[in-house]
C-alpha cells in the first residue's frame, strides 16, 4: 500500500520528516506498534486522540532519546532521580515526572505530570535522535486490543493514519509503569521488564 513502509532503519529519513512535519504514524516502538507524532505538535497530538477515540484526560507517554531531553519539557531532576533513571533506561520502563508547566497542559491533560520512556531498542533510539521525542500510545482504538500486525492497525485506523511501518508481528508485554516523585519511587503497573525497589 502507498502509505506504507517495510522498514524503519532504511526508511528512517523519510519517516522522520513524516513525523517532524505532524503526521501521525504507526511504528512498531520498543513494545508494541504505536500510534506516534511529534511531542511538540498539539494539533497533531489532538488527531491522535480523535484517531484513537481516547479520553481527553488520559496523557500519552513520550519516547526519548537520552535523559537530557527531560530539559525540553522544563523537568529538572535531582540525583537521586537521575540514578533511578540511569538504572531502567535504556529500557522497557515508563516513567512518570512532575510536569507543572502550563506550556505542556497539551500534554499532561491537567494531571501535572508526563510518562516518559527511553527505548532501547536501537532503530527508534536512531530516529528520536532525528526526530526529537515522539509521544506515543498502543495502534488500537480505546477499548480495543493492541494491534499486533499493520494489518490489524489498517483494520482499526484504515486512511485517518498517514503512514505505517510494516515490520511483522509485534507481541512484547506492555512497558512497566513506574513514578518518581517527592524522593519516592512508586509501581504503578509491572509490565515485561519486571523492575524492584
Amino acid at each position: 500500500m502507498s502509505n506504507t513502509l517495510d522498514n524503519m532503519k532504511i526508511h528512517s529519513s523519510v519517516l522522520a520528516k513524516k513525523l517532524k512535519n505532524g503526521e501521525i504514524t504507526v511504528i512498531p516502538t520498543d513494545t508494541i506498534y504505536g500510534l506516534t507524532t511529534s511531542a511538540f505538535l498539539p494539533k497533531s497530538i489532538e488527531r491522535i486522540y480523535q484517531i484513537k477515540k481516547r479520553n481527553p484526560e488520559k496523557p500519552l507517554i513520550i519516547l526519548l532519546s537520552v535523559i537530557s531531553d527531560l530539559s525540553l519539557f522544563e523537568i529538572k531532576i535531582d540525583k537521586y532521580t537521575k540514578k533511578i533513571l540511569e538504572t531502567v533506561w535504556p529500557g522497557k520502563v515508563s516513567v512518570v515526572l512532575p510536569c507543572l508547566n502550563r506550556r505542556f497542559h497539551y500534554l499532561h491533560r491537567g494531571n501535572d505530570s508526563l510518562a516518559f520512556r527511553l527505548p532501547a531498542k536501537t532503530d527508534l533510539k536512531n530516529l528520536l535522535k532525528i526526530t526529537g521525542p515522539l509521544v506515543s500510545t498502543s495502534a488500537n482504538p480505546e477499548g480495543k486490543h493492541s494491534a499486533k500486525t499493520i494489518t490489524k492497525a489498517r483494520e482499526y485506523f484504515s486512511n485517518s493514519v498517514d503512514c505505517y511501518i510494516d515490520e511483522g508481528l509485534q507481541k512484547s508485554l506492555p512497558s512497566t509503569l513506574i513514578e518518581i516523585k517527592d524522593g519516592k519511587v512508586k509501581i504503578l503497573r509491572q509490565g515485561g521488564e519486571k523492575v524492584k525497589i
